[in-house]
């Protein structure tokens, strides 16, 4: 079928010759600005890619006639960041660490960089606010439990060097047997010794079962946790006698720690962070209420 031809008049618009149900398409030209306009953004993009960086390269970008670098230039005003606070960092690394707090000016400044270094470098394990991850291995900084303790030299050696790394010779290390998984305790006796730590950290617990348990934590663990589960900070053993867990303190979480063991590693942080990022955190660290 046929569709009709439509007459049109010297001055209408010329149509494209295309029809959908009797409707036509004009064929109006853009406007001429449109069109000006429109080739200018071409000259521009080529402009612009020649004397800026632009084209992906394999290693590298195009690098532009005009030498441009938004890298150089944030790294120049960080550069003026730094030169600008120089002196207040002088100052704060050769303060002792317990007398920061002591100076307004040096506080605030600590308070405020270490809350930034915590949130770049930390808060992924520790969480935003600190309070850490439980049953996760990763410690609340916000209580008074502190595995290595939590005075503010405490802090700074553990963010220093870190913990059971192998990149850093001074790092803290302690390592618990692993009572089940080498054989050292069988199933029975690993067993009657989590009835006992159920027992002192004050949870339900069967108390035949944690009896002969407390012969087995006096001859294998209190070396390290205490006679009492008080824990000793030396040797980075976690306190046993309260409800505060870092791999959770059910049956099951201590029944595993007992058979395999655990072994949390923090990186040493003084190949990352200044010495006065590092005091700056500590600082900061220790004023969020956990630290001693």
């Amino acid at each position: 079928m046929c569709a009709k031809r439509v007459k049109q008049s010297p001055r209408q618009v010329e149509t494209t010759g295309h029809q959908w149900d009797g409707i036509e398409e004009l064929n109006n030209p853009l406007p001429r600005w449109w069109v000006w306009v429109f080739y200018a953004t071409i000259v521009w993009g080529v402009g612009y890619s020649v004397a800026y960086p632009a084209w992906p390269l394999i290693s590298a970008a195009t690098p532009g006639l005009l030498g441009a670098s938004t890298r150089a230039d944030v790294a120049t005003d960080i550069a003026n960041v730094d030169a600008a606070n120089s002196a207040i960092k002088e100052k704060l690394i050769a303060a002792d660490l317990t007398a920061i707090g002591a100076d307004v000016e040096l506080a605030a400044y600590a308070e405020r960089a270490g809350a930034a270094v915590f949130r770049t470098n930390c808060s992924t394990c520790h969480g935003s606010g600190a309070a850490g991850f439980e049953g996760k291995g990763y410690p609340n900084l916000l209580e008074d439990d502190w595995l290595w303790g939590g005075t503010m030299e405490d802090i700074h050696l553990t963010v220093t060097h870190g913990i059971r790394n192998t990149t850093d010779p001074d790092a803290r290390y302690s390592e618990m047997p692993k009572f089940g998984a080498d054989e050292l305790l069988d199933k029975d006796q690993i067993a009657q010794v989590v009835e006992h730590v159920l027992q002192i950290s004050g949870q339900e617990h069967d108390a035949a079962l944690a009896t002969e348990g407390a012969t087995i934590f006096a001859d294998n663990c209190a070396a390290c946790h205490m006679e009492d589960g008080s824990g000793d900070r030396t040797q980075g053993a976690p306190k046993l006698s309260d409800k505060i867990w870092l791999y959770g303190g059910s049956r099951e979480a201590i029944t595993h720690t007992v058979t395999f063991s655990r072994f949390g590693v923090m990186p040493n942080w003084n190949t990352r962070l200044s010495e006065d990022e590092i005091r700056a955190v500590a600082f900061y660290v220790h004023g969020l209420g956990g630290g001693e």
